[in-house]
């Protein structure tokens, strides 16, 4: 190695931030492993290589103790006296054993060391920028399709897309550009790991916070948000300007804003509702589009009995359930939906049940009484 080699260690430190210094104290170590390989030397050795100059020296290292049990790693402090009178025991004697030929030796292992820490450092960089980046929106384009999982494309990186995360009944193909949310990103022995999703319900709010201006700067606020990803989802909103009307601001004019996501979404059907701190306004809200009549809040147990017109039972529940499934996501309450003349069978049958249990309380109560002669 030369000067040169130093010179390309520093441009690589302002390239790429690597430490040169730290390069230097690793291809040092890697040189100890080398030099007892090829010359056969279980001496304890040290490498030294000049930061000025480039130049490599090795160094065998033997401690100064009173009785030699190891000369391979040991000197008696009579030996070493002899070469210089202030030795003491337990002082370290160094003597230069660079073999000639360990020039061509040296520039190969550096070379190895180089190559790999610049492999490492470059993924660190990226496990780092992207480790910052979970719970955000990726802009990116699709790289290849391998058994169902998709590769994506970040540039810097390779991002993976598993079949659970996909949409239902979405198809990518290769070049397709789309939006991704970063799921999750860890270290493994081949490089950083990035899962993104396209079903996390992170991925909708990240796109109404990049769609409207008011939930960017604040003024709207996202509440809760639920999906069903490729068919329904439901996301309650909240002002916290009172001329702000939070339902409006997301759909946007002519229903632009909201359209904009839905696209993205391939069709997914979004619908947004208004938030209120009030349990029962917010769970009526929340069955949107069904018209509500009562609901019946039980704080204990988180449950809401809901009543609405007959007419509005199967829109209430939904297809297979999934709108009340939903509403009751979004809430946190258990929601228990009646039809108004259900309503009035189950009332009717209480108050049957409760007539009968009082009669048969006044026939104990006449049995009991007693009897005069």
């Amino acid at each position: 190695m030369n000067l040169e080699f130093i010179e390309a260690l520093r441009d690589l430190e302002k390239e790429k931030g690597i430490d040169s210094d730290v390069l230097i104290e690793a291809i040092e170590a890697a040189l100890i492993s080398a030099y007892k390989k090829n010359f056969g030397s279980s001496q304890n050795v040290r490498v030294e290589i000049d930061r000025m100059t480039g130049e490599t020296h090795v160094f065998f290292r033997k401690e100064v103790v009173e009785e030699v049990e190891d000369d391979r790693l040991q000197i008696s402090l009579q030996e070493a006296q002899e070469l210089d009178p202030e030795f003491e025991i337990g002082d370290i004697l160094e003597s230069e054993v660079t073999p000639r030929s360990f020039g061509r030796i040296a520039v190969q292992t550096a070379k190895q060391v180089v190559v790999q820490r610049l492999r490492e450092a470059e993924r660190s960089m990226i496990y780092d920028e992207y480790a910052g980046r979970e719970g955000d929106i990726i802009n990116c384009k699709v790289a290849r399709i391998e058994n169902r999982n998709v590769f994506i494309d970040l540039g810097k990186a390779e991002a993976l897309l598993l079949p659970a995360e996909q949409i239902p009944r979405e198809h990518y193909s290769q070049g397709e550009r789309l939006k991704v949310y970063v799921l999750e990103v860890k270290k493994t022995t081949k490089g950083p790991q990035i899962v993104v999703s396209r079903t996390h319900p992170g991925l909708l709010k990240r796109l109404f916070e990049m769609e409207v201006p008011e939930i960017h700067d604040g003024t709207v606020e996202i509440k809760s948000v639920v999906r069903e990803a490729g068919s329904r989802s439901k996301i309650a909103v909240y002002s916290r300007n009172s001329n702000i009307d939070p339902v409006g601001a997301c759909v946007g004019a002519k229903g632009m804003r909201v359209q904009n996501i839905v696209n993205e979404l391939n069709g997914e059907k979004i619908e947004i509702v208004t938030w209120d701190a009030d349990p029962v306004v917010f769970v009526s809200n929340a069955l949107s589009p069904a018209k509500v009549l009562s609901v019946d809040i039980v704080e204990d147990g988180k449950f809401a009995r809901v009543i609405v017109p007959d007419s509005q039972l199967s829109l209430a529940i939904g297809k297979e359930g999934q709108n009340a499934r939903l509403a009751a996501k979004l809430t946190g309450w258990k929601i228990d939906i009646k039809s108004e003349s259900q309503y009035a069978e189950l009332l009717a049958t209480e108050s049957a049940e409760e007539q009968e249990n009082n009669d048969g309380s006044n026939e104990i109560n006449e049995l009991d009484m007693p009897v005069e002669d």
